[in-house]
């Protein structure tokens, strides 16, 4: 245990046997003394519980905002955006494998170091807490976003929504976005396959989206939950939280311990089609052949966002007095939070 990294948690109670309880997200893990949590990175020491990854950066880069993927907040501009290790689900074909499940090499920047890093990016227009599951990070992540917001940044979450309502109640008013990675409209899938619970995530999805930007990513996975009726359910509930609510449904490919082929190209372009029945805005990712990355104006259907990968290469909008963004044809509100950044020839 490097105590470098170490603090108490915040979201845990002490039980009268000595054990501690984990309050952090609904594994609610009992902890003997010496025990770690499924997560990995929570432990019951001298009667306390605490973190082992405060601080500790496994991943840094600097993204575009697209990349997270979020397409209706600050397109075109940048994030700060850095990892850990850990997380509080097992999925078998977790794509960040290596950091989520194994032991990655690690060092150690505070919060103010993250603060002193985003103002050499002026590029940049906050932070993202990526790559692997923000939501133990949970101390870290909350500390650092203090300071961010205090200093006028902006603070991104890419999470996988599994985490208690109290604790995401006190991170929520130093967040502006999320994208949460909605796995499955089927607890057994949840259950079974990932070792945990479909229901609060769906709770994350509809309070977050209450109080900040959601976008919300399903990899569509072969074998798992390449189902159009569930992609259909998928759809209805997120549109029952908000029609305008983003969906980035994305392609599947091999990876960790699960080998079933890539997801096929059709499947995915009529999830998209059936999607779009109750979602304005619905997109594709990972299949590059198609253009499903282009936002349309859900009342004309004119291109608003041309997007190439994660470059934006035209944008056709209007911005009101009060700041609100239009569409230059017809007039039709598009939700976008924060300035457009698009640097035409680039």
């Amino acid at each position: 245990m490097n105590e470098e990294f170490v603090r108490e948690a915040a979201a845990y109670e002490k039980l009268p046997d000595g054990r501690v309880r984990c309050l952090l997200c609904p594994h609610r893990c009992t902890l003997r003394e010496g025990q770690t949590g499924l997560c990995r990175v929570r432990r019951s020491v001298g009667g306390r519980l605490v973190t082992l990854n405060y601080g500790a950066v496994s991943s840094l880069a600097i993204d575009p905002v697209e990349k997270k993927p979020l397409f209706h907040f600050y397109p075109g501009h940048f994030l700060l955006s850095l990892g850990t290790w850990g997380c509080n689900l097992h999925c078998p074909f977790c794509q960040n494998w290596e950091i989520a499940h194994g032991t990655p090499p690690v060092r150690f920047l505070s919060p103010d170091d993250v603060l002193t890093l985003l103002g050499r990016c002026p590029g940049c227009v906050g932070v993202a807490f990526t790559y692997s599951e923000p939501t133990v990070w949970y101390e870290y992540v909350r500390d650092t976003a203090r300071l961010v917001r205090a200093r006028g940044g902006r603070v991104v979450l890419v999470t996988n929504g599994f985490i208690e309502e109290a604790p995401l109640a006190e991170l929520l008013p130093y967040v502006d976005a999320l994208n949460v990675d909605l796995k499955s409209f089927r607890a057994e899938t949840y259950r079974r396959a990932l070792r945990g619970r479909l229901d609060p995530v769906l709770r994350t999805i509809a309070l977050a989206a209450k109080r900040v930007h959601v976008e919300v990513t399903t990899l569509l996975v072969t074998g798992m939950n390449d189902d159009l009726e569930e992609v259909e359910e998928i759809a209805r509930f997120l549109a029952s939280v908000n029609p305008e609510i983003l969906l980035h449904l994305s392609r599947y490919f091999p990876a960790y311990r699960y080998a079933e082929p890539p997801t096929p190209p059709d499947f995915l372009l009529r999830a998209y089609a059936i999607a779009r029945r109750h979602l304005r805005y619905v997109y594709v990712g990972n299949l590059r052949q198609v253009d499903g990355e282009t936002t349309y104006c859900p009342a004309c259907g004119s291109p608003l966002l041309v997007r190439e990968g994660f470059v934006l290469r035209e944008v056709n909008l209007e911005r009101d007095e009060d700041g609100a963004w239009r569409c230059p044809y017809c007039g039709q509100r598009i939700p976008i939070v924060g300035d457009v950044a698009f640097f035409p020839g680039k």
